[in-house]
């Protein structure tokens, strides 16, 4: 006889890792949150995209030498809110116009689309965080 195993859902918790500003690091940014909500008993699907397009933009855009990022997701009741800080505070991201040719710029997109809400906070200097507020009501 199978049984599916559940577990119930957090409603409170926070995980944080600094990863390496390089594509392996953003990776494995997307790799240990989706296995950190699944402990968790979260959706996986949504987080995991908003959390390979803000670790993918920290490695790429938000690269100094040197400089690692940190990736945090903190639930609180029926919200989970991802964080990644880098060390550049001074390439703010924005969404661009969609106007079918551009292929840069389409990561915010989706994170604009699946997130209840995001943006940026600047500082302590020379860093930014970019976070994004998920709803885990009706999930």
């Amino acid at each position: 006889m199978n049984r599916e195993i559940t577990q119930p859902r957090v409603r409170d918790g926070k995980f944080a890792m600094q990863l390496s500003a390089t594509r392996r690091g953003a990776r494995l940014a997307r790799l240990l949150a989706t296995e950190q909500l699944r402990s968790w008993g979260l959706p996986l699907e949504d987080a995991g995209l908003v959390v390979a397009e803000l670790a993918a933009n920290a490695a790429l855009h938000g690269h100094v030498p040197g400089r690692d990022f940190r990736i945090s997701l903190t639930v609180d009741g029926d919200t989970l809110r991802i964080e990644v800080t880098d060390a550049r505070g001074d390439a703010m991201p924005r969404v661009p116009e969609p106007d079918g040719e551009s292929v840069a710029g389409r990561g915010l997109l989706i994170v604009e689309a699946l997130s209840a809400e995001w943006g940026v906070r600047v500082g302590p200097f020379p860093r930014k965080t970019v976070w994004a507020d998920l709803a885990l009501t009706g999930r």
